[in-house]
């Protein structure tokens, strides 16, 4: 479970909005926000299928910026 601590003279709007951030990043209010009401099955297909894709993409979008292996030439 995250913590957030809040400062010395800090508000605490902004330490509940550190708070968010984190239980976001986390995917944490995703999960909430899944368990709240019943999936059915033609859901989860669609949601894992978006999180592959963006999984996908997200792949793709760093393996173009590696350099590419030098290619010797023989002969």
């Amino acid at each position: 479970m995250p913590e957030v601590f809040v400062k010395k003279g800090e508000s605490v709007d902004r330490a509940l909005k550190r708070l968010k951030n984190k239980l976001e990043t986390e995917g944490i209010m995703e999960e909430v926000r899944r368990l709240r009401a019943f999936e059915t099955p033609n859901a989860r297909l669609k949601r894992k299928a978006r999180a592959n894709a963006k999984r996908a993409r997200f792949k793709m979008r760093f393996s173009l910026n590696e350099k590419p292996a030098p290619v010797e030439e023989i002969g």
